[in-house]
């Protein structure tokens, strides 16, 4: 068999708030790396605080790369993603750096690690078409038509998500079958790297609990109704007919925000359901970290010294 001549990389997962942002600060610095984030809210700009981005302390420590790529009023797909960070990781291996991919959107990283599938580009007449029709119909009707032709799909993808909504309406009339089919077919424009999977998760799903209410409390402190005013102030935003229908307003802690300050229940409430809703993304994250058959699992407070071993053998230092 002949060797594996591939670049190396560390794919660093995990759900939120299990500490990846400071392991992956300190793996770039012990092994000469740059981080490429794998985040979905840390591409907009303006969501620092409720997304946890790296702040200029932490940059300084290691280069960042897919930070602050759009505005949060624009889209950005998973195609856009993989294209960026395919060129940010070709950048950085030929510096001679090691790349780490550090965040927790399961659909970025499957996107460079498996490839995308091949389906159709998108088609703005037929966006516009299903636009106009959620504007007369209401997103959950068109979700609910959505799981006419695409059972599989629509219980993959939540009501209140009218990108990937549309994006799966749109591809079932472009080729009268359905996306939830076309994800089955093997994926091109693999990344072209041999990476080694970690997944930082405490053990006990209390602690993870803990850390997310802890954070969500200093993120408060810090500002975070304060962002999210800004957001709301921007003469752009105004524009918006349907904010809450904006992926970056979509993240987890901002539609909570959002709403709070559209008069929806008492700071309290805003809290809860803020941490909550936070659990539920923890969640659906460690769901999707388990089909991650060859990667390998992390507990950042207790197994440190395995983790360096398990990076130490791959890089061969």
């Amino acid at each position: 068999m002949a060797a594996d001549t591939r670049p190396l990389a560390i794919a660093l997962m995990g759900p939120t708030a299990s500490g990846k942002t400071a392991t992956a600060i300190a793996l770039a610095r012990q092994l000469d790396g740059e981080i490429v984030s794998v985040d979905s809210a840390l591409v907009y700009r303006g969501l620092d605080i409720g997304s946890a981005k790296p702040d200029a302390i932490e940059r300084a420590q290691a280069p960042h790369h897919l930070l602050d790529l759009r505005d949060p009023w624009q889209t950005y797909s998973a195609a856009e993603f993989a294209a960026d960070a395919g060129r940010a990781v070709a950048d950085i291996v030929a510096r001679g750096k090691l790349p780490i991919l550090a965040g927790g959107t399961g659909l970025y990283f499957r996107a460079l690690l498996q490839g995308l599938s091949p389906m159709p580009q998108a088609d703005p007449a037929v966006r516009a078409g299903i636009a106009a029709e959620a504007a007369e119909h209401g997103w959950a009707a068109m979700h609910a038509h959505l799981g006419e032709v695409d059972p599989a799909a629509a219980a993959r993808i939540h009501a209140t998500d009218p990108q990937r909504i549309q994006r799966a309406l749109e591809v079932f009339r472009l080729t009268g079958r359905p996306i939830s089919e076309w994800q089955k077919l093997p994926g091109v424009d693999r990344l072209p790297v041999r990476a080694l999977k970690l997944v930082l998760a405490p053990r006990e799903r209390s602690v993870l609990h803990q850390r997310i209410a802890t954070r969500f409390d200093a993120m408060l402190a810090h500002g975070f109704l304060d962002e999210v005013r800004a957001l709301r102030a921007l003469p752009a935003m105004a524009q918006v007919a349907t904010p809450l229908d904006l992926p970056a307003i979509r993240a987890v802690g901002y539609r909570q925000a959002w709403e709070y300050l559209d008069g929806q229940g008492s700071a309290a409430e805003f809290r809860d359901r803020g941490i909550y809703a936070t659990r539920q993304l923890a969640k659906r994250q460690l769901t999707w970290l388990r089909g991650e058959l060859d990667a390998r699992w992390f507990d950042p407070h207790i197994d440190r010294a395995s983790l360096a071993d398990a990076v130490s053998t791959f890089v061969g230092r």
